[in-house]
């Protein structure tokens, strides 16, 4: 039976371990999320499941460079119609968990919807909030952000959050538009705040150490794994 996990396990978590997400109280694009406060999950389909957006087509090629293993806890972050969330549901098992996190409600509820359509049993939603993942301590073994992390209002805060969920040694894997100037398109340029670098950045000052590159899977975006640092940066 499909579980929803309830908000309320996360106020029992403990303080952040990074202590400087804590200096973070401004948004880094307000406005960046207003169409998905109440969004049409139909026409994000056609936006998202086309094999013209490159994370689609190359789903396949993008799943198996995460390398789950059966077993194990996979948190979709900005699962969005929850094409991914459902490619890990067979690969961590019954013994498994994929938890599809988003800020909205409308996605978690098609995601509830077909996932329980297809007998997918170990598929969870939560909904997060613009700060936080909402994610309970040490409860996952990969966070997976895919052409979501320049949605983070708050990415220091958000990714505090997620460092507090993952188990000890548990990893990050981040899909991103390439941002360069001259060579990405307008849209990206405008709507995408930062490049690689920065994003980067701000995730090591997170609690977290880079670990791998796929460098010849993707064109228009970057794949790039991280690990979580136990002790404070």
């Amino acid at each position: 039976m499909l579980r929803t996990i309830s908000l309320t396990l996360f106020m029992l978590s403990s303080l952040p371990v990074v202590n400087m997400t804590t200096a973070q109280e401004q948004s880094v694009k307000p406005g960046i999320n207003d169409t998905f406060r109440n969004p049409d999950v139909k026409e994000f389909q056609g936006r998202f499941e086309v094999e013209s957006r490159e994370v689609f087509a190359l789903r396949k090629e993008i799943v198996a460079a995460c390398k789950v293993q059966p077993g194990q806890t996979v948190a979709d972050i900005g699962a969005g119609t929850g094409l991914f969330t459902r490619m890990f549901s067979p690969l961590v098992g019954k013994e498994g968990r994929v938890i599809s996190v988003d800020i909205a409600q409308a996605f978690l509820d098609h995601i509830e919807k077909t996932s329980r359509e297809a007998g997918m049993l170990n598929i969870e939603t939560l909904r997060g909030t613009a700060d936080s993942t909402n994610l309970p301590p040490e409860s996952i073994d990969v966070a997976f952000i895919c052409d979501t992390y320049h949605h983070f209002e708050y990415p220091l805060k958000t990714m505090a959050s997620l460092h507090r969920a993952l188990k000890p040694g548990g990893r990050v894997v981040l899909v991103e538009f390439r941002r360069v100037e001259g060579t990405s398109t307008d849209w990206v340029m405008n709507h995408v705040r930062a490049g690689q670098e920065v994003f980067e950045s701000e995730i090591v000052k997170s609690g977290f150490k880079k670990v791998r590159e796929e460098r010849d899977l993707l064109k228009e975006n970057y794949l790039v794994t991280f690990e979580k640092v136990t002790a404070n940066p």
